[in-house]
């Protein structure tokens, strides 16, 4: 596999939304059909798997995009502030904005939730899809039943709960906002119109998102070109050296299905 370095050796560059706002990102150029990262929950574009892909179509002379959402990373604002509508609209603008022609998207956890909204409202543009332990409605499906009553209380009164992470020494914050907004954005409740290629992937181990949750994705998306690869001892990150070659090699096979022309 492409040695991956652990940081970025470049300061990011910087857009600006309408509202002020600046989006961080690292744009590799490439071929079509392009590849962009979207990352999970808390986690900002310098991590293994952003890194991984980068080197990987860098090698493969595809074009590649990461970028951190709202409260993200290098971008600006408060992470508290955001909400699955407001990375969406992030991942649209930079879909938008920093792109051209058609383009993959990669969703890690919550970006697996964010590809799908930002495939909805540009299905022209998404050639196809991969998501690694996606998880779409979590803010509904899980985040609810794992708080305790006074958690809840908590929630209620203050508008935000600070819980303990596996991840990060510090508390992860949810705030009631963030629940609300994701409300609004559900996707497993019907069919999603969306007719491209899908592969997901995901740990059978997962003490965060059950794998059950790709399955029922894979059910709910229109597409009958939908694959789901069970990781038997695998976990929610997926990022040890076995993992990203397996998620290269995923990307790649997908790629490769689109460059071959239609018989």
């Amino acid at each position: 596999m492409t040695d991956v370095t652990p940081a970025d050796a470049d300061p990011p560059d910087v857009v600006d939304r309408d509202d002020g706002a600046t989006i961080a990102y690292h744009r590799t150029p490439g071929k079509s059909p392009g590849v962009i990262f979207l990352t999970g929950f808390l986690s900002d574009m310098t991590g293994g798997k952003a890194l991984a892909l980068e080197a990987f179509c860098r090698s493969r002379g595809q074009a590649y995009l990461r970028f951190d959402y709202f409260g993200h990373g290098a971008s600006s604002g408060a992470f508290t502030d955001g909400t699955i509508g407001r990375w969406a609209e992030d991942t649209v603008f930079v879909l938008d904005r920093l792109t051209e022609g058609p383009q993959v998207l990669v969703g890690s956890s919550l970006g697996g939730w964010i590809m799908l909204l930002a495939a909805l409202a540009r299905p022209q543009r998404v050639a196809g899809l991969l998501g690694i332990a996606a998880a779409p409605d979590f803010t509904e499906d899980l985040i609810p039943h794992e708080l305790s009553g006074e958690q809840k209380a908590v929630l209620e009164r203050d508008g935000v709960v600070y819980l303990e992470s596996p991840y990060d020494p510090e508390p992860t914050p949810v705030t009631r906002t963030l629940l609300e907004d994701g409300a609004r954005h559900l996707v497993l409740r019907r069919e999603m119109p969306l007719d491209c290629p899908v592969r997901l992937i995901h740990g059978m181990r997962d003490p965060d998102v059950p794998w059950q949750t790709s399955l029922r994705l894979a059910r709910m998306i229109r597409s009958a070109d939908v694959e789901l690869t069970l990781v038997k001892d695998g976990e929610h990150r997926l990022s040890e050296d076995a993992d990203l070659e397996r998620l290269c090699g995923v990307l790649d096979a997908l790629l490769r299905d689109l460059e071959s022309p239609a018989t």
